[in-house]
């Protein structure tokens, strides 16, 4: 048997210690709810920034700022305009490419976020993109960026200012972050303890030490927290004892795949770390939301090892800022309902909205002829994307030139969405409606489409891997009239959605909306979107129709009295907080 080193022993009694102060303070996790995954964050006069990945979304690389560590408010996104990374966006093939883990920190005035981008033309592109405003889109300037090689960078300075990026690998190459040229050959610092995939690396300079905090066991249930250390940035890194220090793996936990962690300090010099998590316990099979990011306490004492306080649902840690949401931005919280009536004519599209991949120019107007609504331009490609056929090319139906769909992230594990359509299309199959949406492979459509009679019906569709329900088809009935159309999204429970719709008009006797689908949520978990989460949100197609880019004309959707409203929250598999 192995006795614990007297540096592990001391660090283990103080954090003892630390549990059993009575001003410590309870929350609850995830502090981020929704699919953010990969955070990496930092403090800059008490208040508190993390970035999250974002893959093919656009905007991508949201910043989120907190004074509390528990209302985290949309700041900025750091890739928020085409012309900062142009064509790269409709050039991107794959489901889980684009913006991979990013890391953010603050230095001179300036915040930095670092990432790669998979995908790219010519290869993966390193990006760094900086702003002085983390709250300003119009502040992050254009990357700067460099050669990419592995995914996952860091940046780390050390006490003499030169910059280093450390990689997946673990590889380290100091890093000029004006040109983005790096120092040649990589150097390895260290491979982990045996673990597949060592990656997601920070490195810390603390107490004469490097500390290196890196994941492995790949990003499922064997997901885990190691880390090393040296005296020099360059390494030899000796590895923990008893690592890893952070994991769920091997236990039967409802918060599964913990791993990819940052640390950071709060303003009264605690520390703290953030890091992905999964609401599936260990079957890991239902998981809508996806990777979340989850808040723990950290206990670091002066020349010892750092001790991770295990995620839960529950927790408990050094006492917390006091609650506030005084933040500068017009960015909405994460967790707070959304309530768009679209009435601000040329208004931009509530900061929280996202599409996958950038959307066609034109594509999505605020009311742009002063009637409240958001109007949609439909999209020759529908959710899917369904290659060629028809005489068309798989370019131009795969969805990679701008799906005309706008979502806002699944942020509780129950929940209300509706959203009133009015949409008159002239042509057969041309469609608008709702969706939950994983990835163009997994997603569930309830959408008004008009048939070849000329009628319109209500349709129900999904895609996913497993077993995936039939469609269903109604006609609109006659009693609901002419007016616009409510479509509703609810998840009565963590397995199943209702999708179902009604007349948008209320307390009129119309009756409850009618049912079309109760799809099980197991179909927008993992599968081709193991990596991201489930955004809920509308859409508009053509099924395919016209030519080019471009859908015939009169199939455009308006859509108004967006309404998302949480309903609750599990922390566990059996506890539900409302």
């Amino acid at each position: 048997m192995r006795l614990p080193s007297a540096a592990s022993s001391l660090a283990l009694a103080l954090a003892a210690a630390a549990w059993a102060q009575p001003e410590n303070s309870t929350y609850l996790n995830p502090v981020l709810p929704g699919w953010h995954s990969d955070p990496s964050c930092t403090q800059v006069d008490g208040t508190f920034f993390c970035v999250t990945s974002t893959f093919i979304a656009f905007p991508g690389l949201p910043v989120y700022a907190s004074r509390d560590l528990i209302n985290w408010k949309l700041a900025s996104h750091a890739w928020n305009r085409e012309a900062q990374l142009p064509g790269v966006s409709w050039a991107t093939a794959g489901q889980q490419e684009g913006m991979f883990a990013a890391t953010l920190r603050h230095r001179g005035g300036r915040f930095y976020v670092i990432g790669e981008y998979l995908g790219a033309p010519g290869g993966s592109r390193g990006v760094v993109f900086s702003a002085a405003d983390a709250f300003d889109d119009a502040a992050w300037g254009d990357p700067v960026t460099f050669a990419a090689e592995r995914i996952d960078p860091d940046l780390f300075w050390d006490d003499d200012g030169r910059a280093y990026v450390a990689t997946q690998g673990i590889l380290l190459q100091e890093i000029d972050l004006a040109s983005g040229a790096l120092s040649q050959p990589p150097l390895s610092i260290w491979n982990g303890t045996g673990g597949v995939w060592p990656e997601g690396p920070h490195l810390y300079r603390k107490d004469g030490w490097y500390y290196l905090l890196i994941a492995e066991g790949g990003t499922e249930t064997n997901h885990a927290v190691t880390i090393a250390r040296a005296r020099a940035v360059t390494g030899p890194y000796e590895a923990y004892e008893r690592n890893p220090v952070l994991t769920n793996r091997g236990t039967d936990e409802y918060f599964q795949t913990v791993g990819h962690a940052d640390l950071f300090q709060d303003a009264a010099g605690n520390w703290w770390g953030m890091c992905l998590a999964t609401r599936s316990g260990p079957a890991w099979a239902v998981y809508p939301m996806g990777r979340e990011a989850v808040l723990f306490p950290v206990t670091w004492a002066a020349g010892a090892w750092p001790v991770l306080e295990p995620v839960r649902g529950r927790m408990r840690g050094w006492p917390l800022p006091a609650p506030t949401r005084e933040l500068p931005g017009d960015g909405p919280f994460n967790s707070d309902p959304d309530a768009y009536d679209f009435a601000e004519r040329g208004a931009a599209l509530p900061r929280n909205l996202v599409h996958w991949r950038v959307p066609r120019a034109g594509a999505f107007a605020v009311a742009p002829d002063g009637r409240a609504g958001l109007r949609v331009v439909p999209s020759r490609a529908n959710l899917t994307g369904s290659g060629g056929g028809g005489g068309a090319t798989a370019a131009e139906l795969s969805g990679r030139r701008g799906l005309a769909f706008a979502g806002r992230r699944q942020t509780h594990s129950l929940f209300a969405f509706s959203v009133d359509l009015a949409f008159a299309p002239r042509r057969a199959g041309h469609e608008a409606g709702v969706a939950v949406f994983l990835t163009q492979r997994s997603h569930l459509d309830l959408g008004v489409v008009r048939r070849a009679d000329g009628r319109l019906w209500l349709r129900f569709r999904a895609e996913g891997a497993g077993a995936v329900p039939a469609p269903r088809a109604v006609p609109l009935p006659p009693a609901w009239g002419p007016g616009p159309v409510r479509l509703r999204v609810d998840a009565p429970n963590a397995t199943h959605y209702r999708l179902s719709a009604g007349p948008a008009r209320d307390g009129d006797g119309a009756g409850p909306p009618l049912l079309l689908a109760e799809p099980p949520a197991a179909l927008v978990s993992g599968g081709s979107g193991s990596f991201v989460g489930s955004l809920v949100g509308v859409y508009a197609t053509c099924n395919g129709d016209g030519a080019g880019d471009d859908c015939p004309p009169g199939g455009v959707a308006r859509f108004t009295r967006w309404r998302y409203v949480g309903k609750g929250q599990h922390v566990s598999e059996t506890e539900i907080v409302r």
